[in-house]
């Protein structure tokens, strides 16, 4: 059997969510519609409102705008951002869905599009929370609209057939990523709609000549179908503590837990070295520039490493950090070969008096293997609160009553 054809009847099967996988799978869609209603209260949503765009573009743009979105670190993939956001969007215009049938297909969506980073063999070129994220979203989708089997095929080729996006968006900084997986989430809605309207799509999207491992980046496939309904990939989903890129969470995580110890205080501190793979380096190792947007300044370690020495936290709402520490922030490549990975790390702080403190990262704060402590959640889901302002409560309160009757 093909592993495209694997993947499919996956998608398609009758699954049956076992009670640790529903648990992990609300706990992240609470945890998606938290990010989503904080996005969408935000200054960049605002500008976006003005184009008109879909509510799944809106959507999908919400969940990522402010970086604070879920990561299956080792694919690299925001996995939930464009599945919530198509699901939300298919509900919504339903008038609803049943909880059980929305739960499951969310834990598919995300498997499918975790499962295409997992088989990546090399770094990243194209956005693939979107290229991923897409393939994902439209199986999900199809699953909810109760499509036969048969047009699974169909919907994986259109999918594929609309995929987008670039990591030069990523090297600029550029507002275009969470437009990116606003697309996504629109893309992934309009290819099943268009299977459903009689349309086709090609059916060897993955393996073809042309297709996702051909083009887009080298896939072993084996890598994720060894496993495939087997390991429920929901389950190897980080949350995100701050609101800044992936990368940028385990040295965050660290400076956290040195300040509150009383180890470091601000004052104390003259220069912060991570020492990272290549990714790190790549995603948050940019230098600090005054006045830089802030979908710069989220992706800059230099940036908010200060910031989370002098407060704390990492607060979206404040633009402007501490300029002489910043400018003492560095990220150095640490000779992993590994182009997609995202630990271990060494972070090296050198005070005033010329002592060094010293922390290895071993797993960024939030992943399974970091959990974050509840006072951690909570402080994540009361920044949220506060940024979302007037919305349906239930967006915190009661996710499955949401999506049961989105009104």
């Amino acid at each position: 059997m093909k592993h495209s054809t694997a993947i499919l009847n996956f998608a398609a099967a009758p699954h049956v969510l076992t009670s640790l996988v529903r648990a992990d799978t609300l706990r992240l869609l609470t945890d998606t519609l938290a990010v989503m209603a904080a996005g969408a209260a935000s200054p960049e949503a605002a500008h976006l409102q003005k184009a008109g765009v879909d509510p799944s573009f809106a959507k999908g743009f919400a969940v990522h705008c402010l970086e604070w979105d879920a990561v299956h670190e080792p694919a690299v993939v925001h996995a939930l951002s464009v599945v919530t956001a198509a699901l939300l969007a298919t509900a919504e215009r339903n008038g609803g869905s049943d909880p059980e049938a929305f739960l499951t297909a969310l834990a598919v969506g995300v498997d499918v599009a975790s499962g295409l980073g997992l088989s990546a063999t090399g770094p990243m070129k194209f956005f693939r929370p979107a290229t991923a994220g897409v393939i994902g979203a439209a199986l999900a989708v199809a699953r909810l609209e109760r499509l036969p089997r048969a047009q699974f095929d169909d919907v994986l080729g259109l999918a594929y057939s609309f995929a987008g996006g670039t990591m030069q968006a990523h090297v600029e900084a550029s507002i275009a990523l969470p437009l990116q997986i606003g697309r996504a989430a629109q893309a992934a809605i309009q290819a099943v709609d268009l299977v459903k309207a009689g349309l086709d799509g090609p059916h060897d999207a993955l393996e073809g000549p042309f297709g996702y491992a051909a083009l887009l980046e080298p896939l072993d496939l084996a890598r994720y179908t060894a496993d495939l309904g087997k390991v429920w990939r929901i389950r190897e989903v980080s949350i995100k503590p701050f609101p800044s890129g992936r990368a940028s969470h385990g040295a965050l995580g660290a400076l956290q837990t040195l300040r509150r110890d009383g180890a470091v205080t601000i004052e104390a501190v003259a220069a912060i070295e991570l020492f990272a793979p290549p990714l790190i380096h790549r995603l948050v190792g940019r230098p600090y520039r005054s006045g830089a947007a802030m979908s710069y300044n989220r992706l800059c370690l230099a940036f908010l490493a200060p910031l989370m020495l002098r407060d704390g936290h990492i607060d979206p709402r404040c633009t402007e950090t501490i300029p002489v520490l910043a400018e003492k922030v560095a990220v150095h490549l640490d000779g992993n070969p590994d182009g997609n990975a995202l630990s271990p790390q060494r972070l090296v702080v050198t005070l005033n008096d010329g002592r060094t403190i010293e922390q290895q990262i071993g797993a960024n704060l939030g992943s399974p293997d970091a959990p974050m402590s509840p006072d951690q959640y909570a402080a994540k889901y009361a920044l949220c609160r506060t940024l979302a302002g007037a919305c349906d409560a239930r967006l915190f309160n009661d996710p499955l009553s949401y999506i049961t009757d989105p009104r």
